[in-house]
């Protein structure tokens, strides 16, 4: 983890249910006889969540439809602090564009709790960006520091959504890894069977996560391409162009397309939250 993740060690349930007490219906003891929650019931990990937004990032509010993306915080606050190291500025002036912002709200949040930066989230789903302006509504501290945009063409990624007046320091993604919906259902029944050594029929996702969040038509690296592709149209309105890239077996193709674009300067840089490894693509013109 980024030596800034507040979340490293385990977690202080003791704290957690202090600030949010519905979090005490969901501790149980592991092996071990230490506090914990059943990482696979999707209303347990929300509970969690909430409790630590609001333990770590002053949120007073935080709540998500049933089997929207119940997103992990450590890793999404890796993004965050590694985001910083990148943009190198001590500004909290700094602003940036979330690519998919979700109904979670969830970079915005870590961001502006973090280091006061200011937001504009994107989103193809008018539902999604609807909870989350009732999360931005619901907290003052993100009241002025979070705009969202509806994207009305699901084939475009910045067009659409970056004005010719706008100017990001970063822009941030954490796209669809799966081609297909059915791909998806197989990759959660084997990280089940995994996890817990028995055979599973049904998917139960316990981070949840609606289809334009889990997939797309041609997965994670043909929306990378296209992100790559658009973004030169929009060289003058971003600092840096980044994004989550889970399949590292990826990172060789797109570091063809970004030497193609002839951008000025592009790289990655590895994260691991326990034993799941992914890393940031991030590219400057």
């Amino acid at each position: 983890m980024h030596k800034n993740n507040q979340h490293t060690g385990r977690y202080d349930f003791e704290k957690l249910s202090e600030i949010y007490p519905l979090l005490n219906d969901h501790i149980i003891a592991n092996v071990t006889g230490e506090p914990t929650i059943n990482f696979f019931n999707p209303i347990s990990v929300k509970a969690l969540n909430t409790a630590l937004l609001m333990l770590h990032y002053n949120i007073n509010y935080w709540d998500i439809p049933e089997g929207a993306l119940c997103p992990p915080i450590p890793s999404r606050a890796d993004y965050i602090h590694h985001l910083k190291d990148l943009i190198s500025s001590k500004d909290s002036k700094v602003k940036c564009l979330d690519i998919g912002v979700g109904a979670s709200c969830i970079y915005p949040i870590i961001g502006v709790g973090s280091y006061g930066w200011s937001f504009v989230g994107s989103d193809i789903n008018p539902q999604s960006l609807a909870n989350a302006q009732i999360i931005i509504d619901k907290n003052p501290l993100l009241k002025k520091k979070v705009e969202l945009r509806l994207q009305p063409d699901n084939t475009k990624i910045f067009d659409g959504i970056i004005n010719s007046t706008d100017y990001f320091d970063a822009t941030i993604c954490n796209p669809p890894f799966h081609s297909s919906a059915q791909n998806a259902s197989k990759s959660s029944l084997r990280k089940l069977r995994n996890l817990t050594g028995k055979k599973v029929k049904e998917v139960s996702l316990n981070f949840g996560g609606s289809d334009n969040e889990l997939w797309c038509d041609g997965g994670e690296l043909k929306f990378i391409k296209s992100m790559i592709g658009e973004s030169a149209q929009f060289k003058n309105n971003c600092g840096w162009f980044t994004t989550l890239v889970s399949n590292g077996d990826n990172l060789e193709s797109l570091f063809r397309c970004l030497d193609g674009l002839k951008v000025n300067d592009f790289g990655s840089v590895d994260m691991q939250i326990g034993n799941k490894m992914s890393r940031i693509l991030a590219w400057k013109f």
